[in-house]
């Protein structure tokens, strides 16, 4: 769920404060927290996918599938100069099948109190922030701002820089082309950059963003380096309990055609709401996004609307309901693309 929407249900409850990392060491210098959450997740739906990303054999909505999941993180910091921070971070998320754990965050870097924070490692791309303007849900993400392009993505062998000026904040990072190969000895590839700005005016309330990503991939056998790009553009609205949320992209050559799996130029849209009431949140988001075959001929790629809400009993504990309304054709897509979810959730963060 987006920071400031936790932040507006923190707020709105009384409570005493938001949860934080758990200090474990300090001296005049240095400092080392640990955090994390523990969410129990169960999964309703006529056809779902397992933690390995094959078909589940559910035939009814009365199936549950368990997709729990724990993330255990470690922040690090240390005075080097006046003003300046050595920093180091870093996630693990485990699921109940350990084949699918992984590292989410590995990276080490410096932070300036007045020039900003350059860190390399597997860090998060630049996109990301303007996704974050749509994916709001308790559980559902944003099926739009989900298709970054992997660059723009969390990922590593990642050199990111994040600046905070006032009410601007702007991100750049750029993917070195590693020495990956497949089991026949060719090289597989995937780097570029991305960048991305967001604008806060004021005390409006009002946010506006920009942003742009480019990557080449270079996949077994093929010798040339396909190019893919994206443009992202968002707004949103906070006023009271109130917040509105829009994202529209555009890319070339950076999706899937899910009727005819080939590699595709994408366009979507995304539209968010949240509405705090006392300890409860609750959220809605939808998002449509196209392939263009011809003059006005196209493809879905995503048609979804999700809803949900939270419930925080306080700033630790939380639990949750979410609804996915999956509008694909299943007879283009298939099943599985085109299936509704429910979710149940309880989360703890510490």
């Amino acid at each position: 769920m987006n920071k400031h929407l936790i932040a507006l249900a923190v707020a709105a409850a009384t409570l005493s404060g938001a949860a934080s990392a758990a200090q474990v060491y300090s001296d005049d210098s240095s400092s080392l927290a640990i955090g994390g959450r523990v969410e129990a997740r169960a999964l309703l739906s006529d056809q779902a996918q397992n933690k390995n990303d094959s078909v589940l054999q559910q035939k009814t909505d009365k199936e549950v599938t368990d997709i729990s999941r724990v993330r255990v993180n470690i922040d690090a910091k240390t005075q080097i100069a006046d003003g300046v921070q050595g920093i180091g971070f870093y996630e693990r998320e485990f699921k109940d099948d350990n084949s699918n754990d992984e590292n989410r965050y590995m990276y080490a870097g410096v932070n300036s109190d007045q020039y900003g924070q350059l860190v390399y490692g597997k860090a998060d791309g630049s996109l990301g922030m303007l996704t974050d303007f749509t994916d709001i849900m308790a559980y559902a993400g944003s099926v739009v701002g989900g298709t970054k392009l992997a660059v723009a993505d969390r990922t590593t062998n990642n050199l990111a820089y994040t600046g905070n000026f006032g009410d601007l904040t702007f991100k750049a990072n750029y993917v070195f082309a590693g020495a990956d190969y497949d089991s026949a000895g060719n090289k597989t590839d995937v780097h570029g950059f991305s960048t991305a700005a967001k604008y806060n005016v004021a005390d409006t309330g009002l946010a506006l963003g920009l942003g742009y990503g480019e990557q080449r991939d270079r996949n077994g056998v093929n010798t040339h380096k396909a190019r893919s790009e994206q443009t992202f553009a968002t707004a949103s609205y906070t006023v009271g309990d109130l917040y509105f949320g829009g994202l529209y992209k555009y890319g070339r050559r950076d999706g899937q055609n899910l009727v005819t799996d080939k590699v595709t130029d994408t366009q979507g849209y995304e539209f968010a709401a949240a509405y705090t009431a006392g300890k409860a949140v609750f959220t809605t988001t939808y998002g449509f996004m196209k392939d263009e075959k011809a003059h006005n001929e196209y493809d879905e790629l995503a048609n979804a609307l999700a809803i949900d809400g939270t419930y925080y009993f306080n700033s630790n504990f939380r639990t949750y309901a979410s609804y996915t309304f999956n509008m694909l054709d299943k007879n283009k897509v298939g099943k599985v693309a085109a299936s509704d979810q429910f979710v149940l959730g309880a989360r703890y963060d510490f």
